[in-house]
């Protein structure tokens, strides 16, 4: 579930998500073409499937999201609400 999405006016278009599931959260960073391909599904999607590639700095971890895929339709009637700093 996305949880949360900022795009700080500094990002030069990138989009920063963070998303939820039972094991926890984590960063996903879409680069600028990346929001273009996929705006629909970042900006609209409350259950979000993000396929992309691991990036590891020390103890940090972010998934560089590639492909993204709405998925909300699982959800059913679950009411779902993100906070969106854009």
């Amino acid at each position: 579930m996305v949880i949360c999405r900022q795009r700080p006016q500094t990002a030069k278009g990138v989009v920063f998500l963070t998303v939820e599931d039972e094991t926890g959260t984590v960063n996903v960073i879409c680069w600028q073409s990346i929001v273009e391909k996929f705006r629909k599904e970042i900006y609209g999607a409350s259950l979000l499937g993000v396929y992309g590639q691991w990036q590891v700095q020390g103890k940090v971890k972010n998934l560089i999201g590639m492909h993204l895929v709405d998925l909300s339709h699982l959800l059913g009637q679950l009411e779902t609400k993100s906070r969106d700093f854009c």
